[in-house]
This record gives C-alpha cells, structure tokens and sequence, in this order.
C-alpha cells in the first residue's frame, strides 16, 4: 500500500488546517496510508550546523528519513502573509540539502517525488501559499504539484469556534485531489 506524508503548515492545536488533514485523511480511506510528519523540532537551516561534526543533526536525519519512506508528500498549510509559513520553507530547505556536503550531484528522495498542496484559508483561500509554495517545491526538484488543489475558505465563525466544516464544494475538491494524488504515486 502506498504511504502519503501529511505536512501540515500549522502547529496550533487546534488548527484548522489540521482539522483538513484529518479530513483528507478519513476521505482517503484505506486507499493508502496516511502519516503525520513532526518537525517541529528541526534547527533553522544554517550551514555551520549542516554537517557541524561530520553527520547530519539527528532531527534532520530523523525527518529525512520520514520522507523517504514516503511515496508522497501531501502539505495542508495556512497562509501567511500572502505566503507559506516559515518552519514550512526551513522543512523543504532541509529536505533540499545534500546529505554528502557539497554533493550536488547524487539525487535527493524529494526529486521528483509527487506532492500536493491543500489550504484551509481566509478570504483568499490560502491561494498565496499555494502559489509560492508550488514555485518552491518547483524549484528544489518536487514532481509538478498534483492538481487540483483544495485551497477551501472558512468564515469568522470557525476562527471563534475552532472547528472547520468542509463545505459541499470543498468536499467534490478533496475527492478530486485525493483520486489525482493517488495516481501520482
């Protein structure tokens, strides 16, 4: 069975768009397997610590490893100032890194690796993440980001009460992504 990596962009508890993973998670079923990457413990990217005393930082290896056991990464994110979240840029910086220092050459697990991105978003829907962080997954060697995105909104009720209701059309959106992303992988 496949094994898809949820990302998700928020480390609020109650996050809505952990709320959305949750429901992508149970839409996808036994189709595959759905696991939860942490990374909440991974340094800035800095490259005196990249390989400080010869090895990896071992929330580095650990996370790696994680996603190169995965067929697919799937990242559920908020926006942020028109744009991802920090610790998301700092997770696909590391993801980004030769583990060899200055091995440019030798393919990383996230080359060509199939991705997807959701939001659970205000007004804009999370489209501003969703745009610059598909440039990015780009750029570092991703597969093209499967479409279609559920880039779903939520009213000022939901931030009140913390709970997100995935509305009629951002179900027929989670459907669509979720039988495109599994044929991705």
């Amino acid at each position: 069975m496949k094994t898809i990596l949820m990302v998700v962009g928020s480390f609020r508890e109650k996050s809505l768009n952990r709320q959305l993973a949750r429901e992508i998670e149970a839409r996808i079923g036994d189709r595959a397997t759905v696991r939860y990457l942490e990374y909440r413990g991974l340094p800035f990217m800095n490259q005196d610590l990249e390989h400080a005393d010869g090895s990896e930082n071992p929330a580095v290896r650990r996370v790696r490893a994680e996603v190169a056991s995965a067929d697919g990464l799937w990242i559920v994110s908020p926006e942020y100032n028109g744009s991802y979240p920090g610790h998301v840029k700092n997770l696909i910086d590391w993801l980004s890194r030769p583990v060899v220092p200055m091995d440019y050459a030798t393919p990383l697990p996230i080359h060509g690796m199939p991705v997807t991105i959701s939001a659970a978003g205000g007004g804009r829907k999370g489209a501003g993440m969703a745009e610059k962080l598909t440039e990015l997954l780009k750029f570092v060697r991703f597969a093209e980001p499967t479409r279609p995105y559920c880039l779903m909104g939520y009213g000022a009720e939901a931030l009140k009460t913390n709970v997100l209701t995935v509305n009629p059309e951002a179900e027929a959106l989670i459907t669509a992504q979720i039988d495109a992303f599994l044929k991705a992988i």
